[in-house]
């Protein structure tokens, strides 16, 4: 590399391309990210981002290095003008949060080092003492762990609300919070969503929270963890959403070789994050970012394979007699959800539960069957993973709170990747035999 590769007064290693229409035509994210962000005259002509592993970077002059740091202390609104240090920004990690603001349509987007990293980071920027989080339910078990069991510990409360909750009941959960609120001399300091929600694939009405919020007056962030469904088949910001949140480890990275997470939105609602970040650290790491924009160029390309698989998948054990009932989008029988998913989303995803007949003995066999899906944690690779969230992802919720959000013993969550269907069928038919 040569002295000239970065300029270190550009907060990213180029501007935002200026060439987004051709002909009048919208380019779409999956041929912007092929260059988004990037100059190759900057880095000898690599064609590819090189990865940047370096903790700090020179300033051009004094001057520059002071204006740089007004802007990560908040003494000048914006954020830094350049590179500084690595906990703060970098090259790989820059170009990534460009790429992943185009696929949902934000101002500007945050990455860092796992899902759950973003998650909690996000919610310490805006809760203070005796504030209160008005969130859907079901949600990650960790997301829910944290509002509920370390956030307590500083007078934070919570208020939450079932996914498919309807207008009237999503205002008179928000009446109830801020009532709470006034009582704890807080405030409403944010509405978190999680849709579909973890493992049920139960969805949540964007709008009416969106239209509640407004009613309601409250000045706070609506947040949603849409790594199930994003950034291919939902765009919440779309519908009413401040700030989206995903676990780039599952869909985006897609892969299962990665841990990372992010959020993104409005300017107004990263920068708060953002300074939090900038002193507790957190930042994806340059090689997981130079990872996350290789996994972007296919994300469209893997997903539609794993959704077109699932549909195949969820067609063959609907029909299959040991099978109680299935949680897949594509099947929705209830007609609130139905009403969501129509103005929601693109398409149905690849996760989604599996209702055994029997119980968690039953499951276990089934599990333990399986010879092409594996069984394992986490979603969104390109293989197919099956886990049973009652003893696994969902343990540490208590057994009545599993029971009301429907994490029943006999659910299976089952994540389809992109080998081929019928393969896949034939698998889950051996398994089911056990059983």
């Amino acid at each position: 590399m040569s002295d000239h590769d970065i300029d270190p007064t550009s907060p990213r290693m180029a501007p935002k391309p200026e060439v987004t229409k051709i002909a009048g035509r919208e380019l779409k994210p999956s041929t912007l990210m092929m260059g988004h962000g990037y100059d190759p005259v900057l880095s000898e002509g690599s064609l590819k981002p090189p990865i940047f592993l370096t903790s700090t970077f020179a300033f051009p002059s004094a001057a520059d290095g002071k204006r740089h740091f007004e802007g990560i202390t908040g003494k000048r609104p914006g954020g830094a003008d350049g590179l500084v240090y690595s906990r703060f920004n970098a090259p790989n990690q820059e170009i990534l949060e460009d790429r992943l603001s185009v696929w949902d349509g934000a101002e500007d987007a945050l990455s860092f080092s796992s899902g759950m990293t973003a998650i909690c980071v996000l919610m310490l920027a805006y809760a203070s003492q005796n504030d209160v989080i008005v969130h859907s339910g079901p949600l990650y078990a960790a997301s829910e762990g944290f509002v509920a069991k370390v956030l307590a510990k500083f007078g934070v409360t919570y208020v939450d609300f079932p996914a498919g909750a309807t207008r009237e009941e999503i205002d008179a959960v928000l009446e109830k919070a801020q009532t709470q609120a006034d009582e704890q001399g807080g405030k409403v300091c944010m509405v978190y969503l999680e849709s579909p929600g973890n493992p049920t694939n139960a969805l949540v009405d964007i709008e009416a929270v969106r239209a509640s919020v407004d009613a309601a007056q409250l000045d706070c962030p609506i947040a949603i963890d849409n790594t199930f469904l994003g950034p291919l088949w939902q765009r919440p910001l779309d519908q009413g959403a401040d700030i989206v949140v995903y676990s780039l480890t599952k869909y985006v990275g897609g892969h299962s070789d990665l841990v990372a997470g992010s959020i993104a939105g409005a300017k107004k609602w990263m920068d708060p994050v953002r300074m939090l970040r900038n002193t507790m650290g957190g930042i994806c790491d340059p090689n997981t970012a130079w990872m996350l924009m290789r996994s972007l160029e296919t994300v469209e390309l893997r997903m539609s394979r794993a959704g077109d698989n699932a549909a195949k998948v969820c067609d063959y054990l609907a029909k299959h007699p040991k099978v109680e009932g299935l949680g897949y989008l594509g099947m929705i029988k209830d007609a609130r959800q139905q009403d969501i998913y129509d103005r929601h989303c693109k398409g149905a995803g690849s996760t989604f539960s599996l209702l055994l007949k029997g119980g968690e003995a039953e499951c276990f066999r089934f599990l333990d069957a399986l010879k092409i899906a594996k069984l394992a944690v986490s979603l969104g690779g390109t293989e197919t993973l099956a886990s049973h969230p009652a003893s696994m992802t969902h343990l540490s919720v208590a057994e009545g709170r599993r029971a009301e959000l429907g994490i029943s013993d006999n659910l299976v969550r089952i994540s389809i990747g992109i080998e081929d269907a019928d393969d896949l069928i034939a698998d889950f038919e051996q398994a089911l035999e056990a059983v």
